[in-house]
Protein backbone atom coordinates (compact mmCIF):
# COMPACT_ATOMS: atom_id res chain seq x y z
CA UNK A 1 0.00 0.00 0.00
CA UNK A 2 1.06 3.47 -0.97
CA UNK A 3 2.37 5.65 1.82
CA UNK A 4 0.13 8.51 2.11
CA UNK A 5 -0.65 10.81 5.11
CA UNK A 6 -4.05 10.19 4.97
CA UNK A 7 -3.48 6.47 6.07
CA UNK A 8 -2.11 8.49 9.45
CA UNK A 9 -6.29 9.05 10.00
CA UNK A 10 -7.23 5.37 9.05
CA UNK A 11 -8.14 2.53 11.61
CA UNK A 12 -7.95 -1.56 11.20
CA UNK A 13 -9.16 -4.02 13.41
CA UNK A 14 -9.58 -7.96 13.77
CA UNK A 15 -11.87 -9.72 11.14
CA UNK A 16 -13.82 -12.45 13.50
CA UNK A 17 -15.27 -15.65 12.84
CA UNK A 18 -18.31 -16.86 15.63
CA UNK A 19 -19.28 -20.00 15.63
CA UNK A 20 -22.64 -20.95 16.50
CA UNK A 21 -22.07 -23.79 18.89
CA UNK A 22 -23.29 -24.39 22.36
CA UNK A 23 -20.90 -27.25 22.98
CA UNK A 24 -17.75 -24.36 22.01
CA UNK A 25 -19.37 -21.46 23.61
CA UNK A 26 -19.45 -23.59 27.36
CA UNK A 27 -15.71 -24.70 26.28
CA UNK A 28 -14.77 -21.16 26.35
CA UNK A 29 -16.21 -19.81 28.91
CA UNK A 30 -14.88 -22.76 31.26
CA UNK A 31 -11.75 -22.05 30.02
CA UNK A 32 -11.99 -18.23 30.52
CA UNK A 33 -13.13 -18.93 34.01
CA UNK A 34 -10.17 -21.26 34.79
CA UNK A 35 -7.49 -18.72 33.39
CA UNK A 36 -9.74 -15.93 35.00
CA UNK A 37 -9.40 -17.53 38.90
CA UNK A 38 -5.77 -18.81 38.19
CA UNK A 39 -4.44 -14.44 37.63
CA UNK A 40 -6.72 -13.97 40.42
CA UNK A 41 -5.24 -16.14 42.90
CA UNK A 42 -1.21 -15.45 41.77
CA UNK A 43 -2.10 -11.73 42.03
CA UNK A 44 -3.18 -12.13 45.52
CA UNK A 45 -0.61 -15.07 46.17
CA UNK A 46 2.40 -13.23 44.97
CA UNK A 47 0.66 -9.71 45.64
CA UNK A 48 1.20 -8.35 41.73
CA UNK A 49 -0.55 -5.40 42.66
CA UNK A 50 1.99 -4.08 44.56
CA UNK A 51 5.33 -2.04 43.94
CA UNK A 52 8.29 -3.31 46.09
CA UNK A 53 11.25 -1.90 47.69
CA UNK A 54 14.29 -3.78 48.78
CA UNK A 55 15.61 -3.10 52.56
CA UNK A 56 18.52 -0.78 53.62
CA UNK A 57 19.97 -2.41 57.16
CA UNK A 58 22.52 -1.46 59.98
CA UNK A 59 23.70 -4.07 62.54
CA UNK A 60 25.29 -3.88 65.77
CA UNK A 61 25.55 -6.66 68.42
CA UNK A 62 26.41 -6.80 72.23
CA UNK A 63 27.57 -9.56 73.80
CA UNK A 64 27.27 -10.23 77.37
CA UNK A 65 29.12 -12.98 80.01
CA UNK A 66 31.46 -14.34 81.84
CA UNK A 67 33.29 -17.47 82.01
CA UNK A 68 36.06 -19.23 83.90
CA UNK A 69 38.76 -21.45 82.73
CA UNK A 70 41.68 -22.91 84.24
CA UNK A 71 44.85 -23.61 82.18
CA UNK A 72 47.67 -25.86 83.16
CA UNK A 73 50.85 -24.14 83.94
CA UNK A 74 48.63 -20.76 83.76
CA UNK A 75 46.10 -20.97 86.67
CA UNK A 76 42.82 -19.55 86.67
CA UNK A 77 41.39 -16.93 84.41
CA UNK A 78 38.61 -15.21 84.30
CA UNK A 79 37.17 -14.22 80.66
CA UNK A 80 35.32 -11.03 80.27
CA UNK A 81 33.21 -9.50 76.76
CA UNK A 82 36.90 -7.75 76.20
CA UNK A 83 38.73 -10.90 76.59
CA UNK A 84 36.67 -13.75 74.35
CA UNK A 85 35.32 -10.86 71.87
CA UNK A 86 38.48 -10.61 70.09
CA UNK A 87 39.90 -8.79 67.04
CA UNK A 88 37.11 -7.05 64.83
CA UNK A 89 35.48 -9.54 62.48
CA UNK A 90 34.10 -6.80 60.23
CA UNK A 91 30.88 -5.63 59.26
CA UNK A 92 27.81 -7.27 60.63
CA UNK A 93 29.45 -9.91 62.59
CA UNK A 94 30.77 -10.71 66.17
CA UNK A 95 33.75 -13.36 67.66
CA UNK A 96 33.58 -15.26 70.76
CA UNK A 97 36.30 -17.30 71.56
CA UNK A 98 35.59 -21.01 73.21
CA UNK A 99 39.32 -22.80 73.20
CA UNK A 100 42.50 -21.85 73.78
CA UNK A 101 46.52 -23.11 73.42
CA UNK A 102 48.58 -20.99 75.72
CA UNK A 103 52.55 -21.22 75.32
CA UNK A 104 53.60 -19.20 78.15
CA UNK A 105 56.76 -16.63 79.13
CA UNK A 106 58.02 -16.76 75.60
CA UNK A 107 61.19 -14.39 75.34
CA UNK A 108 63.31 -13.21 72.37
CA UNK A 109 65.82 -15.58 71.98
CA UNK A 110 67.50 -18.33 69.64
CA UNK A 111 66.24 -22.26 69.92
CA UNK A 112 64.94 -24.75 67.93
CA UNK A 113 62.85 -24.55 65.53
CA UNK A 114 59.95 -26.74 65.99
CA UNK A 115 59.37 -29.75 63.01
CA UNK A 116 57.77 -30.04 60.62
CA UNK A 117 58.20 -26.07 60.31
CA UNK A 118 61.90 -26.08 61.07
CA UNK A 119 64.32 -28.46 58.73
CA UNK A 120 65.96 -31.34 60.17
CA UNK A 121 69.68 -31.45 59.94
CA UNK A 122 72.73 -33.31 61.68
CA UNK A 123 75.42 -30.33 61.13
CA UNK A 124 75.68 -26.71 60.83
CA UNK A 125 76.10 -26.51 56.97
CA UNK A 126 72.32 -27.80 56.73
CA UNK A 127 71.23 -24.72 58.03
CA UNK A 128 71.34 -21.22 56.17
CA UNK A 129 71.82 -17.83 57.84
CA UNK A 130 69.26 -15.36 57.29
CA UNK A 131 67.02 -17.80 56.03
CA UNK A 132 63.59 -18.29 56.52
CA UNK A 133 59.96 -18.82 54.76
CA UNK A 134 56.36 -18.17 55.68
CA UNK A 135 55.86 -21.79 57.30
CA UNK A 136 59.00 -20.74 60.09
CA UNK A 137 58.92 -19.12 63.10
CA UNK A 138 62.17 -17.34 63.44
CA UNK A 139 65.20 -16.49 61.42
CA UNK A 140 67.91 -19.58 61.30
CA UNK A 141 70.97 -18.40 62.94
CA UNK A 142 73.06 -21.37 60.57
CA UNK A 143 73.56 -23.64 63.49
CA UNK A 144 72.40 -26.89 64.10
CA UNK A 145 71.09 -27.65 67.81
CA UNK A 146 69.57 -30.53 69.53
CA UNK A 147 65.41 -30.52 69.69
CA UNK A 148 65.30 -33.51 71.29
CA UNK A 149 66.80 -36.97 72.04
CA UNK A 150 66.66 -38.23 68.72
CA UNK A 151 66.29 -35.45 66.34
CA UNK A 152 68.35 -32.32 65.66
CA UNK A 153 66.61 -28.81 64.00
CA UNK A 154 68.14 -25.31 62.69
CA UNK A 155 68.03 -22.79 65.04
CA UNK A 156 65.90 -19.84 65.12
CA UNK A 157 66.24 -16.49 66.49
CA UNK A 158 62.03 -16.07 67.60
CA UNK A 159 60.06 -16.22 70.88
CA UNK A 160 60.80 -18.56 72.55
CA UNK A 161 60.07 -21.52 73.38
CA UNK A 162 57.88 -21.93 70.36
CA UNK A 163 54.42 -22.90 70.21
CA UNK A 164 54.16 -26.67 70.09
CA UNK A 165 51.11 -27.77 70.71
CA UNK A 166 48.68 -28.37 67.42
CA UNK A 167 45.56 -29.67 68.04
CA UNK A 168 42.93 -27.64 70.72
CA UNK A 169 42.27 -29.73 73.60
CA UNK A 170 39.04 -31.62 74.39
CA UNK A 171 36.43 -30.43 75.40
CA UNK A 172 36.80 -27.16 74.98
CA UNK A 173 38.06 -24.44 77.65
CA UNK A 174 35.21 -22.37 77.32
CA UNK A 175 32.55 -24.69 77.04
CA UNK A 176 30.66 -22.20 79.08
CA UNK A 177 30.60 -19.56 76.29
CA UNK A 178 27.08 -21.52 75.22
CA UNK A 179 25.52 -19.41 77.64
CA UNK A 180 26.46 -16.24 76.69
CA UNK A 181 23.88 -13.51 75.16
CA UNK A 182 24.05 -11.19 72.49
CA UNK A 183 21.93 -8.18 71.97
CA UNK A 184 21.24 -7.52 67.93
CA UNK A 185 20.00 -4.37 67.11
CA UNK A 186 18.89 -4.23 63.29
CA UNK A 187 17.48 -0.92 61.59
CA UNK A 188 15.88 -1.02 58.25
CA UNK A 189 14.68 1.22 55.68
CA UNK A 190 12.96 1.27 52.52
CA UNK A 191 13.85 3.82 50.71
CA UNK A 192 10.94 4.51 48.43
CA UNK A 193 8.07 4.66 50.82
CA UNK A 194 9.96 6.61 53.73
CA UNK A 195 9.50 3.37 56.03
CA UNK A 196 12.20 3.01 59.21
CA UNK A 197 11.65 0.44 61.67
CA UNK A 198 13.96 -1.62 63.87
CA UNK A 199 13.82 -4.82 65.41
CA UNK A 200 13.23 -3.58 68.88
CA UNK A 201 9.54 -3.03 68.78
CA UNK A 202 8.37 -0.34 69.79
CA UNK A 203 5.99 -2.12 72.67
CA UNK A 204 8.89 -3.84 73.79
CA UNK A 205 9.89 -1.74 77.20
CA UNK A 206 12.92 -1.83 78.99
CA UNK A 207 11.85 -4.67 81.67
CA UNK A 208 10.90 -6.66 78.29
CA UNK A 209 14.27 -6.72 77.44
CA UNK A 210 15.86 -7.30 80.90
CA UNK A 211 13.99 -10.72 81.30
CA UNK A 212 13.34 -11.62 77.44
CA UNK A 213 15.45 -14.37 75.44
CA UNK A 214 14.28 -15.62 71.90
CA UNK A 215 12.33 -19.05 71.95
CA UNK A 216 11.01 -19.93 68.63
CA UNK A 217 8.15 -21.33 70.37
CA UNK A 218 7.26 -18.67 72.85
CA UNK A 219 9.06 -15.80 72.23
CA UNK A 220 10.11 -15.45 68.23
CA UNK A 221 10.52 -11.45 68.21
CA UNK A 222 12.91 -11.06 71.13
CA UNK A 223 16.32 -9.39 69.83
CA UNK A 224 18.52 -11.31 72.57
CA UNK A 225 19.71 -14.54 72.00
CA UNK A 226 21.38 -17.11 73.84
CA UNK A 227 24.47 -18.67 71.87
CA UNK A 228 23.81 -22.07 72.69
CA UNK A 229 20.34 -21.81 71.47
CA UNK A 230 21.77 -20.00 68.15
CA UNK A 231 24.04 -22.78 67.41
CA UNK A 232 21.32 -25.16 68.04
CA UNK A 233 18.85 -23.47 65.78
CA UNK A 234 21.73 -24.32 63.16
CA UNK A 235 21.50 -28.00 64.02
CA UNK A 236 24.69 -28.12 65.29
CA UNK A 237 26.06 -29.18 68.54
CA UNK A 238 27.98 -26.33 70.56
CA UNK A 239 30.59 -28.41 72.92
CA UNK A 240 31.30 -30.27 69.59
CA UNK A 241 31.60 -26.91 67.35
CA UNK A 242 33.55 -24.83 70.44
CA UNK A 243 36.41 -27.45 69.94
CA UNK A 244 37.68 -26.21 66.38
CA UNK A 245 35.63 -23.06 66.30
CA UNK A 246 33.40 -22.53 62.74
CA UNK A 247 31.36 -20.01 61.16
CA UNK A 248 27.30 -19.17 61.81
CA UNK A 249 24.90 -17.24 59.85
CA UNK A 250 21.99 -15.07 61.84
CA UNK A 251 19.79 -14.49 58.85
CA UNK A 252 17.26 -11.47 59.47
CA UNK A 253 13.88 -11.41 56.53
CA UNK A 254 11.40 -8.70 56.65
CA UNK A 255 8.98 -9.54 54.46
CA UNK A 256 6.86 -6.66 54.95
CA UNK A 257 3.24 -5.36 53.38
CA UNK A 258 2.54 -1.74 53.85
CA UNK A 259 -0.98 -1.67 52.99
CA UNK A 260 -3.51 0.18 55.61
CA UNK A 261 -5.09 -1.98 57.41
CA UNK A 262 -3.29 -5.30 56.51
CA UNK A 263 -0.03 -3.42 57.49
CA UNK A 264 2.50 -6.40 58.77
CA UNK A 265 6.52 -5.83 59.37
CA UNK A 266 8.20 -8.19 61.59
CA UNK A 267 11.73 -9.77 61.55
CA UNK A 268 11.66 -13.60 61.19
CA UNK A 269 14.98 -15.13 62.58
CA UNK A 270 16.79 -18.14 60.89
CA UNK A 271 20.51 -19.76 61.62
CA UNK A 272 22.53 -21.93 59.48
CA UNK A 273 26.22 -23.22 59.30
CA UNK A 274 28.28 -21.43 56.92
CA UNK A 275 31.48 -23.13 56.96
CA UNK A 276 32.48 -27.15 56.88
CA UNK A 277 32.42 -28.92 59.30
CA UNK A 278 33.80 -32.47 59.09
CA UNK A 279 37.55 -31.50 59.46
CA UNK A 280 38.60 -34.64 57.51
CA UNK A 281 36.93 -32.58 54.56
CA UNK A 282 39.29 -29.59 54.47
CA UNK A 283 42.90 -28.89 55.35
CA UNK A 284 41.97 -26.06 57.71
CA UNK A 285 39.29 -26.71 60.08
CA UNK A 286 37.19 -24.79 62.07
CA UNK A 287 38.00 -20.95 62.76
CA UNK A 288 41.16 -19.42 64.97
CA UNK A 289 43.30 -16.57 65.45
CA UNK A 290 46.42 -15.76 67.93
CA UNK A 291 46.85 -12.87 70.48
CA UNK A 292 49.05 -12.51 73.38
CA UNK A 293 49.67 -10.82 76.63
CA UNK A 294 52.66 -8.89 77.40
CA UNK A 295 54.70 -8.15 80.62
CA UNK A 296 57.92 -7.05 82.14
CA UNK A 297 59.71 -9.61 84.61
CA UNK A 298 63.11 -8.39 85.85
CA UNK A 299 63.42 -6.00 83.01
CA UNK A 300 63.14 -8.66 80.17
CA UNK A 301 59.92 -8.65 78.31
CA UNK A 302 57.76 -11.73 77.99
CA UNK A 303 54.51 -12.85 76.64
CA UNK A 304 52.19 -15.44 77.17
CA UNK A 305 50.87 -16.53 73.53
CA UNK A 306 47.30 -17.79 72.84
CA UNK A 307 45.76 -19.54 69.99
CA UNK A 308 42.02 -18.95 70.03
CA UNK A 309 39.45 -20.88 68.55
CA UNK A 310 36.28 -19.66 68.66
CA UNK A 311 32.86 -19.26 66.59
CA UNK A 312 31.98 -16.79 64.26
CA UNK A 313 28.24 -15.26 63.83
CA UNK A 314 27.61 -13.01 60.53
CA UNK A 315 24.46 -11.34 60.80
CA UNK A 316 22.95 -10.99 57.16
CA UNK A 317 19.64 -9.00 56.36
CA UNK A 318 17.46 -9.33 53.22
CA UNK A 319 14.31 -7.84 53.41
CA UNK A 320 11.16 -6.62 50.89
CA UNK A 321 8.34 -4.42 50.95
CA UNK A 322 5.07 -3.99 49.17
CA UNK A 323 2.59 -1.03 48.60
CA UNK A 324 -0.49 -0.67 46.89
CA UNK A 325 0.38 0.62 43.54
CA UNK A 326 -2.91 1.21 40.66
CA UNK A 327 0.31 1.51 38.01
CA UNK A 328 1.42 -2.20 38.56
CA UNK A 329 -2.28 -3.39 39.12
CA UNK A 330 -2.54 -2.04 35.64
CA UNK A 331 0.83 -3.20 33.98
CA UNK A 332 0.04 -7.09 35.85
CA UNK A 333 -3.24 -7.02 34.42
CA UNK A 334 -1.82 -5.53 31.08
CA UNK A 335 0.30 -8.48 30.96
CA UNK A 336 -1.82 -11.31 31.87
CA UNK A 337 -4.49 -10.68 28.84
CA UNK A 338 -2.71 -12.97 26.70
CA UNK A 339 -3.18 -16.09 28.69
CA UNK A 340 -6.83 -15.26 27.29
CA UNK A 341 -5.05 -16.92 23.75
CA UNK A 342 -4.25 -20.28 25.13
CA UNK A 343 -8.79 -20.41 24.79
CA UNK A 344 -8.89 -19.86 20.72
CA UNK A 345 -5.32 -21.71 20.69
CA UNK A 346 -7.07 -24.76 22.19
CA UNK A 347 -10.29 -24.63 20.28
CA UNK A 348 -9.13 -23.90 16.99
CA UNK A 349 -7.02 -26.77 17.59
CA UNK A 350 -9.90 -29.19 19.13
CA UNK A 351 -11.60 -28.18 15.76
CA UNK A 352 -9.22 -28.72 13.63
CA UNK A 353 -9.02 -32.62 15.36
CA UNK A 354 -10.99 -35.59 14.23
CA UNK A 355 -13.64 -34.15 17.42
CA UNK A 356 -15.19 -32.87 14.12
CA UNK A 357 -15.97 -34.07 10.21
CA UNK A 358 -13.98 -33.04 7.79
CA UNK A 359 -16.09 -31.08 6.13
CA UNK A 360 -16.48 -28.52 9.43
CA UNK A 361 -12.83 -28.15 9.84
CA UNK A 362 -12.60 -26.88 6.25
CA UNK A 363 -15.34 -24.78 6.55
CA UNK A 364 -13.90 -22.96 9.63
CA UNK A 365 -10.97 -23.00 7.97
CA UNK A 366 -12.26 -21.51 4.99
CA UNK A 367 -14.43 -18.74 6.87
CA UNK A 368 -10.96 -17.93 9.54
CA UNK A 369 -8.23 -18.09 7.13
CA UNK A 370 -7.96 -15.57 4.20
CA UNK A 371 -5.48 -16.15 1.85
CA UNK A 372 -3.72 -13.73 -0.13
CA UNK A 373 -1.29 -15.09 -3.08
CA UNK A 374 1.93 -13.36 -3.99
CA UNK A 375 1.62 -11.69 -6.82
CA UNK A 376 4.66 -13.61 -8.73
CA UNK A 377 2.19 -17.03 -7.75
CA UNK A 378 -0.57 -17.42 -10.31
CA UNK A 379 -3.28 -20.10 -8.19
CA UNK A 380 -5.11 -21.42 -10.62
CA UNK A 381 -8.43 -23.99 -9.99
CA UNK A 382 -9.64 -26.57 -12.51
CA UNK A 383 -12.33 -29.60 -12.82
CA UNK A 384 -12.61 -32.79 -14.58
CA UNK A 385 -15.53 -34.07 -15.49
CA UNK A 386 -14.36 -37.84 -13.98
CA UNK A 387 -14.24 -35.95 -10.81
CA UNK A 388 -16.36 -34.25 -8.20
CA UNK A 389 -14.48 -31.40 -6.59
CA UNK A 390 -12.14 -28.78 -7.84
CA UNK A 391 -8.33 -29.02 -7.63
CA UNK A 392 -6.27 -25.80 -6.71
CA UNK A 393 -3.19 -25.59 -8.40
CA UNK A 394 0.27 -23.55 -8.74
CA UNK A 395 1.30 -22.47 -12.56
CA UNK A 396 4.16 -24.08 -13.57
CA UNK A 397 6.02 -23.58 -16.89
CA UNK A 398 7.81 -26.46 -16.95
CA UNK A 399 5.28 -29.09 -16.38
CA UNK A 400 1.99 -29.85 -18.02
CA UNK A 401 -1.32 -28.46 -16.37
CA UNK A 402 -2.56 -31.81 -16.82
CA UNK A 403 0.24 -33.39 -14.47
CA UNK A 404 0.69 -30.89 -11.77
CA UNK A 405 -0.17 -32.35 -8.34
CA UNK A 406 -3.06 -30.09 -6.29
CA UNK A 407 -2.29 -28.26 -3.02
CA UNK A 408 -5.89 -28.82 -2.17
CA UNK A 409 -9.08 -29.76 -2.82
CA UNK A 410 -12.37 -28.44 -2.62
CA UNK A 411 -16.40 -29.04 -2.83
CA UNK A 412 -17.48 -27.35 -6.09
CA UNK A 413 -19.66 -24.51 -4.65
CA UNK A 414 -22.73 -23.31 -7.30
CA UNK A 415 -22.96 -20.22 -9.10
CA UNK A 416 -25.91 -18.38 -9.87
CA UNK A 417 -25.46 -17.62 -13.58
CA UNK A 418 -25.43 -21.57 -13.62
CA UNK A 419 -28.04 -21.64 -12.27
CA UNK A 420 -30.31 -19.14 -14.07
CA UNK A 421 -29.30 -20.60 -17.31
CA UNK A 422 -30.47 -24.16 -16.02
CA UNK A 423 -34.15 -22.21 -15.32
CA UNK A 424 -33.90 -21.04 -18.99
CA UNK A 425 -33.37 -24.47 -20.19
CA UNK A 426 -36.15 -25.57 -18.16
CA UNK A 427 -38.72 -23.16 -19.26
CA UNK A 428 -37.76 -23.71 -23.11
CA UNK A 429 -38.79 -27.40 -22.41
CA UNK A 430 -35.26 -28.80 -24.09
CA UNK A 431 -35.43 -32.30 -23.85
CA UNK A 432 -32.19 -32.98 -21.34
CA UNK A 433 -31.32 -36.37 -22.31
CA UNK A 434 -27.32 -37.36 -22.60
CA UNK A 435 -27.28 -38.33 -26.10
CA UNK A 436 -23.65 -38.06 -27.31
CA UNK A 437 -23.23 -35.23 -29.94
CA UNK A 438 -21.02 -36.00 -33.09
CA UNK A 439 -17.95 -34.57 -31.79
CA UNK A 440 -14.89 -36.75 -33.86
CA UNK A 441 -11.40 -36.82 -31.96
CA UNK A 442 -8.35 -35.01 -33.19
CA UNK A 443 -5.96 -36.28 -35.37
CA UNK A 444 -3.22 -35.09 -33.41
CA UNK A 445 -3.99 -35.61 -30.24
CA UNK A 446 -1.17 -34.67 -27.77
CA UNK A 447 -0.12 -37.58 -25.27
CA UNK A 448 -1.75 -35.52 -22.72
CA UNK A 449 -5.08 -35.53 -23.85
CA UNK A 450 -7.17 -38.77 -22.58
CA UNK A 451 -10.57 -37.23 -24.46
CA UNK A 452 -9.35 -37.32 -27.41
CA UNK A 453 -10.38 -34.09 -28.66
CA UNK A 454 -7.77 -30.86 -27.34
CA UNK A 455 -5.83 -29.76 -29.71
CA UNK A 456 -1.25 -29.76 -28.81
CA UNK A 457 0.47 -26.34 -27.31
CA UNK A 458 3.25 -25.20 -26.72
CA UNK A 459 2.79 -23.92 -23.40
CA UNK A 460 2.24 -26.00 -20.49
CA UNK A 461 -0.50 -24.11 -18.75
CA UNK A 462 -2.78 -24.47 -21.56
CA UNK A 463 -1.78 -28.47 -21.56
CA UNK A 464 -5.28 -29.38 -19.59
CA UNK A 465 -7.94 -32.08 -20.45
CA UNK A 466 -11.24 -32.71 -19.40
CA UNK A 467 -10.80 -35.87 -17.92
CA UNK A 468 -8.14 -37.50 -15.17
CA UNK A 469 -8.39 -40.69 -17.17
CA UNK A 470 -9.62 -41.95 -20.34
CA UNK A 471 -12.86 -41.64 -21.72
CA UNK A 472 -15.32 -39.42 -23.49
CA UNK A 473 -14.99 -36.07 -23.99
CA UNK A 474 -16.93 -33.65 -21.68
CA UNK A 475 -17.79 -31.40 -25.06
CA UNK A 476 -20.27 -34.74 -26.90
CA UNK A 477 -22.27 -34.18 -23.56
CA UNK A 478 -25.81 -33.15 -24.35
CA UNK A 479 -25.57 -30.75 -21.67
CA UNK A 480 -22.33 -29.35 -22.99
CA UNK A 481 -24.77 -28.43 -25.92
CA UNK A 482 -27.43 -27.00 -24.38
CA UNK A 483 -25.91 -25.10 -21.60
CA UNK A 484 -22.64 -23.76 -22.96
CA UNK A 485 -23.28 -23.45 -27.07
CA UNK A 486 -27.15 -23.01 -27.11
CA UNK A 487 -26.93 -19.98 -28.81
CA UNK A 488 -30.78 -18.87 -27.67
CA UNK A 489 -29.28 -19.77 -23.84
CA UNK A 490 -26.41 -17.64 -24.22
CA UNK A 491 -28.80 -14.62 -25.69
CA UNK A 492 -30.85 -14.63 -23.12
CA UNK A 493 -28.26 -14.28 -20.88
CA UNK A 494 -26.49 -11.43 -22.16
CA UNK A 495 -29.71 -10.00 -22.47
CA UNK A 496 -30.32 -10.79 -18.22
CA UNK A 497 -27.00 -9.28 -17.66
CA UNK A 498 -27.25 -6.26 -20.00
CA UNK A 499 -30.97 -6.15 -20.71
CA UNK A 500 -30.70 -3.31 -22.98
CA UNK A 501 -27.22 -4.43 -25.04
CA UNK A 502 -27.26 -4.71 -29.08
CA UNK A 503 -27.03 -8.08 -30.26
CA UNK A 504 -27.52 -7.66 -33.81
CA UNK A 505 -25.21 -9.69 -36.08
CA UNK A 506 -21.61 -8.90 -36.32
CA UNK A 507 -17.60 -9.75 -35.02
CA UNK A 508 -19.20 -7.87 -31.60
CA UNK A 509 -21.85 -10.40 -30.76
CA UNK A 510 -19.87 -13.24 -31.94
CA UNK A 511 -17.54 -12.28 -29.39
CA UNK A 512 -19.86 -11.39 -26.78
CA UNK A 513 -21.33 -14.91 -27.14
CA UNK A 514 -17.99 -16.38 -27.50
CA UNK A 515 -17.22 -15.42 -23.91
CA UNK A 516 -20.53 -15.81 -22.26
CA UNK A 517 -20.34 -19.65 -23.61
CA UNK A 518 -16.95 -19.42 -21.72
CA UNK A 519 -18.34 -18.41 -18.22
CA UNK A 520 -21.65 -20.91 -18.82
CA UNK A 521 -18.71 -23.56 -18.80
CA UNK A 522 -17.22 -22.14 -15.58
CA UNK A 523 -20.57 -21.57 -13.92
CA UNK A 524 -21.34 -25.28 -15.09
CA UNK A 525 -18.68 -27.24 -13.96
CA UNK A 526 -16.57 -25.18 -11.20
CA UNK A 527 -19.22 -22.65 -10.03
CA UNK A 528 -17.74 -19.89 -7.31
CA UNK A 529 -13.90 -20.41 -7.57
CA UNK A 530 -12.14 -20.77 -4.21
CA UNK A 531 -10.75 -16.57 -2.87
CA UNK A 532 -7.44 -15.95 -4.62
CA UNK A 533 -7.60 -18.84 -7.70
CA UNK A 534 -8.29 -18.61 -11.69
CA UNK A 535 -10.50 -20.89 -13.25
CA UNK A 536 -8.99 -22.89 -16.11
CA UNK A 537 -10.91 -24.13 -18.84
CA UNK A 538 -9.70 -27.25 -20.45
CA UNK A 539 -8.15 -26.85 -24.26
CA UNK A 540 -11.02 -29.18 -25.71
CA UNK A 541 -13.92 -27.41 -24.60
CA UNK A 542 -12.61 -23.89 -25.48
CA UNK A 543 -11.56 -24.91 -29.41
CA UNK A 544 -15.40 -26.60 -29.28
CA UNK A 545 -16.72 -22.91 -28.43
CA UNK A 546 -14.24 -21.57 -30.69
CA UNK A 547 -15.34 -23.53 -33.39
CA UNK A 548 -18.99 -22.53 -32.54
CA UNK A 549 -18.28 -18.91 -32.36
CA UNK A 550 -15.22 -18.11 -34.89
CA UNK A 551 -13.78 -14.80 -35.96
CA UNK A 552 -15.29 -12.28 -38.44
CA UNK A 553 -13.04 -14.02 -40.95
CA UNK A 554 -14.50 -17.29 -40.57
CA UNK A 555 -11.62 -18.91 -39.26
CA UNK A 556 -10.71 -20.41 -36.04
CA UNK A 557 -8.75 -18.45 -33.48
CA UNK A 558 -5.05 -19.12 -34.22
CA UNK A 559 -2.74 -21.38 -31.41
CA UNK A 560 -1.41 -17.94 -29.52
CA UNK A 561 -5.07 -17.03 -28.73
CA UNK A 562 -5.51 -19.40 -26.40
CA UNK A 563 -4.47 -16.90 -23.39
CA UNK A 564 -8.33 -16.46 -23.04
CA UNK A 565 -8.21 -20.08 -21.23
CA UNK A 566 -7.83 -17.70 -17.81
CA UNK A 567 -11.09 -16.48 -17.92
CA UNK A 568 -10.86 -14.18 -14.69
CA UNK A 569 -8.16 -12.10 -13.35
CA UNK A 570 -5.89 -13.26 -16.36
CA UNK A 571 -4.05 -9.80 -15.74
CA UNK A 572 -2.16 -11.14 -12.70
CA UNK A 573 -0.59 -13.66 -13.95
Amino acid sequence: MPCKLLNLCEYETHKLVRIQSVRLGSLKWTFNGVILMFICIMMLWNKEYQEHDYVVSSVTAKVKGVALTSLPDVGDIVWDVVDYSGPSQGKNSFFVVTNVIVTKKQRQGKCPEVPPYGKVCRTDEDCVKGFWDQHSHGVQTGACVKFDVTRKTCEVSAWCPIESKKKPPKPALLASAENFTVLIKNNIRFPNFNFMRRNILPEMTESYLKRCQFNRHTDSSCPIFRLGDIVKEAKENFSEMAVEGGVIGIQIKWDCNLDGFLRNCLPKYSFRRLDEKESNRTLYPGLSFRFARYQTEKGVEERTLFKAFGIRFDVMVFGEAGKFSIIQLIIFIGSTLSYYTLTTVFIDWLIGTSCYSKEARQNYSEKKVESVQDRKQCILCVSFVDENHIRVVKKSHKKSLQQVKPISVHPCKDDTGHLSAMVGVLQKGNNIIDKPSQVLPRPNRPAWCLCGCCLPSTHPQEQLCCRQSIGRCITTSTLFEQLVLSRPLLEAVLLYREPLSDLTEGEQRIAALRNCSYRQYISWRIGAPPRESIPVMPSCSVWRIREEYPSQEGELLSQQAVTPLYLFNHSHC
